[in-house]
């Protein structure tokens, strides 16, 4: 009962407790300030606690979200063998070939020394060549190879299958795209920090 007229009816209080005090209004406004702190206390301790619920957070969904559609990439990719990352790095080329690993390391976002171990994994597997720059030898230049072009014909399959494989799912194309769009701006946004 108290709580409630903490919470919803602040006016109440001394109608409720003023006969409690005998009308000793220095008593009661005493007890008001006490009880007025602990249900404040109360309150800030659950809002904390509210805001590591599992539920709550935003990352959970982003991650648990990236994690599931990479699944759904594996068999596909599995088929041309590549894996998740690497057919990242192949659409960058198919789209723009013979480029600095810095435009790559910057379209995904990736730091170079991440890059350049799967870069090196790549041009192990006959799919890019990777140059160093005439013009300064610190920068080095990737290029698709012979069997790095032929893939994409390969490739261009892949996104048909997986918009597919999500076709039955509640999530119309125009939810996802408009997902992939608000998900770009939120990019932007944590990449400029």
């Amino acid at each position: 009962m108290i709580f409630f007229l903490y919470k919803y009816k602040p006016a109440l209080w001394q109608v409720f407790l003023y006969p409690i005090f005998n009308r000793n209004l220095d008593q009661l406004r005493y007890y008001v300030r006490i009880i007025s702190y602990i249900c404040i206390v109360n309150d800030i301790n659950q809002d904390k606690n509210h805001l590591l619920k599992l539920e709550n957070q935003v990352c959970f969904p982003l991650y648990a979200t990236s994690r599931l559609i990479i699944q759904l990439y594996q068999p596909l990719l599995e088929k041309i063998g590549l894996t998740y990352p690497q057919y990242l790095v192949m659409m960058i080329l198919w789209e723009k070939d013979d480029i600095p690993i810095k435009f790559i390391s910057k379209k995904l976002l990736l730091n170079t020394n991440t890059l350049t171990p799967l870069l090196q994994r790549m041009e192990k597997n006959g799919l890019i060549i990777r140059e160093k720059c005439l013009v300064d030898e610190r920068k080095v230049k990737i290029k698709l190879s012979a069997e790095g072009k032929k893939l994409q014909s390969k490739a261009i399959e892949v996104p048909q299958h997986l918009q597919e494989s999500l076709q039955d799912s509640s999530v119309s194309i125009e939810e996802l795209h408009q997902l992939k769009e608000t998900l770009t701006k939120l990019i932007k946004y944590i990449d400029k920090k």
